[in-house]
């Protein structure tokens, strides 16, 4: 599997990441709700995505994005 999982925060989990990091949606990195990972998960323009990937040094790291158009 080439393509790292893709989640899709609830209101909660997005309140907690902004908190935790003391940032605005409009302050993090974005991903095209074009993009073909997305397709599954029915994601709209501002919700947050937490992506998943495999790391040999770490296990697992988690990278956040804000869905733009």
């Amino acid at each position: 599997m080439f393509v790292p999982k893709h989640v899709l925060l609830n209101e909660k989990e997005v309140q907690e990441l902004l908190t935790r990091y003391n940032i605005s949606p409009q302050q993090m990195p974005t991903i095209s709700a074009k993009d073909p990972a997305l397709d599954e998960l029915n994601a709209r323009v501002g919700d947050i995505i937490k992506i998943i990937r495999n790391s040999q040094t770490q296990g697992k790291s988690f990278f956040y994005r804000v869905v733009r158009l």
